[in-house]
């Protein structure tokens, strides 16, 4: 497989994510509906909270199991760091977009002038596309670690196995669109295309991006700080949007659409491994 082949298989692995956005055009007045879309979200991010942080384990592991005790301490220091980086930043930037409102709620106009001192894109979102660019800054951080997993394997001569991951990551992408319009499928106006397609890029671009740096420079520890960092900010997430399916008060119907988001995300991983055996 060329570098090229290689490149052009890894950018359509991170633009699978498309698939699953288009249903956030879909307008529903049913709040079954919506719970329904949200729970299956969250259950996604749950698998991919597990899958990103058991990748980023790895090298951990690798390095305690043959006592190679500089390199444990050296890459858990970077594991706990990039967590903690990853969701915390969100928990302070989020503090910080709430001390920004600063107009008193006198009046019908009072709610416009708020609106008009929001001084950045992203205070002006609403908080559906709000939480959906979250979570696709965190798939984007963790889909650059599985590029940069394809990109190595191919460096590394390993080319059936970058193509099994190709088609395995292509079919995590493809659910992961689904987890990103989820937050916004209560909300009365629709996402615009070119907004869901900002999504797409920020989400699946970054498996192209990493698929080319790890053809050229093989980085364990670089993979270990972007899961690491993708974990953090997805567990963020997911506290986020366990508040938003509880606001819905259906708990059986929350509770298996969970349950269903999270083994999609299982069955897709267990097509990666039964091709790779």
């Amino acid at each position: 497989m060329s570098t090229a082949q290689t490149l052009t298989l890894g950018a359509i692995a991170g633009l699978t994510i498309f698939i699953g956005l288009p249903f956030g055009r879909v307008r529903s007045t049913s709040p079954a509906l919506r719970a329904a879309v949200t729970s299956v979200a969250t259950g996604i991010l749950l698998f991919l909270f597990w899958d990103v942080m058991s990748h980023g384990v790895e090298p951990i592991d690798a390095h305690l199991a043959t006592h190679r005790w500089p390199g444990f301490v050296a890459y858990a220091a970077l594991f706990g760091v990039g967590v903690c980086t990853g969701m915390m930043s969100l928990v302070y930037y989020d503090r910080w977009l709430r001390t920004r409102r600063t107009t008193p709620l006198i009046g019908p106009g009072a709610a416009a002038v708020d609106e008009f001192e929001r001084h950045t894109w992203f205070e002006a979102l609403t908080p559906g596309r709000r939480l959906a660019l979250l979570i696709a800054t965190g798939i984007g951080l963790h889909n650059f670690g599985e590029g940069l997993a394809i990109g190595q394997s191919a460096a590394a001569g390993e080319l059936s196995l970058a193509l099994v991951l190709i088609i395995g990551f292509g079919l995590h992408n493809a659910t992961e669109g689904f987890g990103i319009v989820g937050p916004m499928s209560g909300e009365a106006e629709l996402p615009s295309w070119g907004f869901l397609a900002l999504m797409g890029l920020i989400g699946g671009g970054p498996t192209f991006l990493g698929t080319v740096i790890g053809q050229a420079w093989v980085s364990p520890a670089l993979e270990v700080v972007f899961f690491a960092v993708a974990g953090g900010s997805i567990l963020y997430v997911v506290i986020q949007l366990f508040e938003v399916c509880k606001r819905f008060a259906m708990p059986t119907l929350v509770a298996w659409m969970l349950l269903l988001g999270l083994l999609l995300g299982f069955a897709t991983d267990w097509v990666l491994v039964a091709a790779g055996a």
